[in-house]
């Protein structure tokens, strides 16, 4: 059984969504795919169809690059919902230049009026060089905050690592 908030944060090409599927697939529950990318170019569009083809049928995907908080506030608790990825999702805010103090309340509301369990999916930031341009900047460091605080509201944190899941916070589900 997952807890009511599950993070599983990990590296790019780390295997964290493969892993993050594996937990939702295991409740069987239905099963709900809030994707948040937005494919600007050709090779984003082929990423996000393998994606897709990956999941198979039997998920329903709802595409918000956005509004995460009010989509998650109104999914019931016959379901379990995955968010790939929150790491997306902040991007697309702060390239609308939204703040993110605003978005993350938005985001922790709609977490808290959810009656399904969710997964969420994020790229842990913290291992990389200081950006050189303001923006990423800016970016790495509300992501490192919003995974903080993330984190410490879920029951289950996981680090993935070449596909390999590290259990940070909680028990993984028998």
């Amino acid at each position: 059984m997952l807890p009511g908030l599950t993070l599983v944060t990990g590296g790019a090409a780390s295997g964290k969504s493969v892993f993050a599927e594996e937990l939702v697939r295991g409740t069987g529950r239905n099963l709900v795919y809030l994707a948040t990318a937005q494919a600007f170019d050709a090779e984003m569009r082929e990423k996000l169809a393998l994606h897709k083809d990956r999941r198979g049928p039997e998920w329903r995907t709802i595409e918000e690059p956005l509004d995460l908080g009010r989509r998650l506030a109104a999914i019931g608790g016959d379901n379990t919902v995955l968010v790939d990825c929150v790491t997306m999702w902040l991007s697309n805010h702060l390239l609308a230049e939204n703040d993110p103090d605003e978005i993350e309340a938005e985001l922790m509301a709609g977490l808290a009026l959810c009656a399904a369990p969710v997964v969420l999916v994020t790229n842990e930031v913290g291992h990389c060089v200081v950006p050189e341009n303001a923006l990423a900047r800016r970016f790495r460091n509300a992501q490192g905050r919003l995974n903080q605080r993330l984190a410490a509201k879920a029951g289950l944190v996981v680090h993935v690592i070449c596909g390999l899941p590290q259990v940070l916070k909680g028990d993984l589900p028998a």
